[in-house]
């Protein structure tokens, strides 16, 4: 489901998702040397401030068909104009979200949609607390008025994107409201794995499975390193520093 997305995105499936991945991390630091006014960057600039190797972007670029030029780099507008089309950021994208609790209220005032070219819609929820309340400049509507939203924007040539904040246990009802309304994208918060139709992409953030994931790596390097096996004078085996590379003389 998530590879169908990330190949969608980026152009008949000839770019390999992992690329795909990373592709906003260039566009954001793009983003900002356009803004220092930087017409140029080096390949290791812009992989240090994406937070990657060189040798790796280079290669991502090169899935694009953006080589650069040799002691000048690339020129920072045009790489920018280039992977925004590729993600398919031409298209007008709408969002509208769905289960305005806390986290609904923090997606809804997020600065981040309309500085990345997305814009909010429309909010839903359907506990009558919630309904008709101002949130972010919008009103809360119910879901059932949720299709009208969509088709009001695709009437404006625009598309929609879903997104899911609402408990474990609502996440497919509402789902599948999206999908009947025309939504066929849809950003899911819901720990839940969703069942969906042929032709709807669905990405999910799992917040508390990346908690568990960041839990798991910090345990392990406060944890002890377990001893070797003891050596024949009684004492214990240190383990080389460097394991040795196969077919090396050690």
């Amino acid at each position: 489901m998530e590879r169908a997305v990330a190949e969608r995105a980026a152009g008949a499936g000839d770019v390999p998702e992992a690329t795909v991945a990373r592709l906003p991390l260039y566009l954001s630091a793009l983003s900002a040397f356009a803004d220092a006014g930087l017409r140029t960057v080096s390949s290791e600039a812009l992989a240090q401030a994406a937070g990657v190797g060189s040798a790796k972007l280079r290669k991502d670029l090169s899935h694009l068909g953006s080589y650069g030029t040799r002691g000048v780099g690339y020129e920072v507008a045009e790489l920018h104009r280039h992977i925004a089309d590729r993600l398919g950021l031409a298209t007008r994208w709408h969002v509208v979200i769905v289960g305005i609790g806390n986290l609904g209220h923090a997606l809804a005032g997020y600065a981040g949609f309309a500085s990345r070219g997305f814009s909010v819609a429309g909010l839903f929820d359907d506990s009558p607390a919630v309904v008709g309340e101002v949130v972010s400049g919008l009103r809360v509507r119910p879901v059932a008025d949720l299709a009208a939203v969509v088709r009001e924007v695709a009437g404006t040539g625009g598309a929609v994107i879903g997104v899911l904040a609402v408990p474990a246990a609502q996440a497919q009802g509402v789902c599948d409201r999206m999908v009947a309304a025309g939504v066929t994208s849809v950003l899911n918060f819901a720990p839940a794995v969703l069942r969906v139709p042929e032709g709807v992409d669905v990405r999910g953030v799992d917040l508390a499975s990346e908690l568990q994931i960041l839990a798991f790596h910090a345990q392990r390097k406060s944890s002890p390193r377990p001893a070797g096996p003891p050596s024949q004078d009684g004492g214990r085996r240190r383990a080389p520093a460097t394991a040795p590379l196969v077919g090396e003389v050690v």
